[in-house]
């Protein structure tokens, strides 16, 4: 009995402060701004009577644009992109832009893909980053998020601060903490 007391302090004592990288998307803050939008859309008088719209698919992770003319799909995003920086943060960096298609006689629409988790190269490029600083911390690629690990808490701070001034087209999260 006694032993089983002991065994956790050691490993308290030496477990190694941490933090994850990742980003996640809040997508009922994403449906919101679409909503939103989607009101916006309704009551413009220009966009009566036209197949302007907004819509998102959650499982899909997907935001679909209609409009009559590619000029009107820029309109619609006009007023799209604003709603969801409201919501959620640089949430607009996380789109991947599809090409526009023309559907049923000349009605064009667009297709917004909501990128979810660090991909592999900007990974790699996060985990090189760090390794090229000479801060002391470790950075391993889990998945699809980073983890960073250090002997002192500054140092992850010192990290976090670096990747946030260096990656700045991809919105990231810092979490996790374990110290």
């Amino acid at each position: 009995a006694l032993r089983s007391r002991a065994c956790p302090q050691r490993f308290q004592e030496i477990a190694v402060p941490s933090f994850d990288i990742t980003s996640e998307a809040d997508m009922v803050a994403l449906k919101n701004a679409v909503d939103v939008a989607g009101r916006h859309i309704g009551n413009r008088y220009d966009f009566k009577g036209t197949s302007a719209r907004a819509e998102i698919s959650e499982k899909d992770k997907l935001i679909t644009i209609w409009g009559d003319s590619e000029f009107q799909l820029g309109q619609v995003k006009d007023i799209l992109f604003p709603e969801l920086e409201k919501k959620q943060r640089e949430s607009t960096k996380r789109l991947d832009m599809g090409k526009v298609e023309v559907v049923s006689g000349n009605k064009a629409k667009q297709e917004l893909k909501i990128k979810v988790g660090i991909e592999q190269e900007l990974a790699k490029k996060i985990v090189k980053l760090v390794k090229d600083s000479k801060i002391k911390v470790q950075a391993t690629i889990q998945g699809d998020a980073v983890r960073v690990t250090g002997a002192k808490r500054d140092l992850l701070q010192e990290a976090i601060a670096l990747v946030k001034q260096s990656v700045t087209d991809y919105p990231l999260q810092y979490g996790n903490f374990r110290d």
